[in-house]
Parts: structure tokens; C-alpha cells; sequence
């Protein structure tokens, strides 16, 4: 019974976390409208999701979709249509316990500019993204939802925790959902320095200062990462 009554409050906790952050993302302008959704993965390998055509503002914890390790809704609101992106994210990358999935301004920007290299978006910018996001890949253009998008994440091997679609926006997994929430931020703003700085020939961080950080705060790098 104490099992079942933790469980329980495990689970009213996350639903109540999953609308608390996805409030405070589109308070804060990083996910227009009804876009974006957010995923955590429950102990019993199943998850909570927020649901399709719902605004990331104006979450009901009650309504969240809950759903089985295969996917098929046990209770709530119908799934994002993104279902198969997440189920792709969490198959491949066994860490991932939470992903975040948003159409922020300067991430999607990012991603439609001609020179991105699909292995590292991002050059080493800065120690925090790097800590926090490690390497990100760009993935072709997918129509929302559409499972094809299922097979590109597939291809990446789980090698990536930090995911752009291209012309679309980011996908983060984290181990914890603060974790994917606040890589998810690292990312953003590291496109909007990118931006910033494009055509400025900026300083980014050396070989030496990289290796660093791999050693110091154990950051994983993909082999092409940088």
C-alpha cells in the first residue's frame, strides 16, 4: 500500500511539474500558441505526454495523456501527434527519462540556415552548452507527425540527447524533466548568440578548452560532435 500511495504522489507530482514548466516556456515566449509538447517516462514504462492542440500556457494535469510502454492511451486527453518522435527519442537513447519538444524562435531559425552541419548545429560556443546539450544534430524536414521523422531520430543511434528538425524546432531529452527543460533553454539561446554573432568571425572555444570540459564535467561528445 505505502508503494501504491508514493507511486501515486510520484506521479500527481510530475503531472503538476509537466504543466509548471510548460507554463513557464510559453510565458516566456518559447513556444507560440498550441505548438510544443513535453513527455516524461513513468516507472513503469509507460509515460505522461501533454496532449494534441494544447497550449503549453494552459495545462490541465488532470487531462495530461497517460499512456503504456506501447504507446496506447490508458486515460486523459488524446496524444500530441508527436507521439512517434518521442518513442523514437526514448528507444534509442536509453538515459532519456523526460523530452522537450518546442518551436522557439531562434532554434528553428538555426535549423533552416544553409551552412549547419547535420552532425554539430552548433559550433563550441560556450561551457554551458556544451554541459548541457553536448553536441546537437539537425535532422531533414518532416510535416509534423509524420512517423518518418521516427526513422531519422532512429538513425542517429541515441548518440544525441539534443535534436534540431529542421525548419521545425529543437527535441531535447533529459534524464529528469527540469534537465531537459533547462537544456532545452541552453539551446535557444545559444542560437540566438549563434544569430548574433553570424558573419563576425567570433571566438569560439578551443580544441584544449573542449577537452576540458569532457574531462572535468563529463560531457559526451558524439565522435563527429566537434
Amino acid at each position: 500500500m505505502r508503494q501504491a500511495g508514493m507511486t501515486a504522489m510520484s506521479e500527481t507530482r510530475l503531472r503538476e511539474d509537466i504543466c509548471r514548466f510548460g507554463r513557464s516556456l510559453f510565458e516566456r515566449g518559447l513556444t507560440p500558441g498550441s505548438s510544443g509538447n513535453i513527455s516524461v517516462k513513468m516507472h513503469d514504462g509507460g509515460w505522461l505526454v501533454t496532449p494534441t492542440n494544447a497550449s503549453l500556457g494552459f495545462l490541465d494535469p488532470a487531462r495530461l495523456s497517460r499512456l503504456d510502454g506501447r504507446g496506447r492511451l490508458l486515460s486523459g486527453d488524446a496524444p500530441t501527434k508527436e507521439v512517434p518522435l518521442h518513442t523514437a527519442l526514448y528507444d534509442t537513447r536509453e538515459s532519456a527519462r523526460a523530452i522537450v519538444h518546442l518551436h522557439s524562435t531562434h532554434s528553428v531559425a538555426l535549423s533552416m540556415l544553409p551552412e549547419i552541419d547535420p552532425r554539430a548545429a552548433l559550433p563550441p560556443m560556450t561551457a554551458y552548452y556544451l554541459m548541457k546539450c553536448g553536441a546537437t544534430a539537425l535532422v531533414p524536414y518532416y510535416r509534423p507527425g509524420d512517423p518518418a521523422v521516427a526513422d531519422a531520430i532512429k538513425g542517429l543511434a541515441g548518440k544525441y540527447s539534443s535534436v534540431l528538425l529542421a525548419n521545425h524546432g529543437p527535441v531535447v531529452a533529459g534524464d529528469t524533466l527540469e534537465a531537459a527543460v533547462f537544456a532545452t533553454e541552453e539551446l535557444e539561446e545559444t542560437a540566438k548568440l549563434y544569430l548574433l554573432l553570424r558573419g563576425m568571425n567570433p571566438r569560439y572555444l578551443s580544441a584544449e578548452q573542449v577537452t576540458d570540459l569532457v574531462k572535468v564535467f563529463g560531457v559526451t561528445l558524439p565522435d563527429h560532435g566537434h
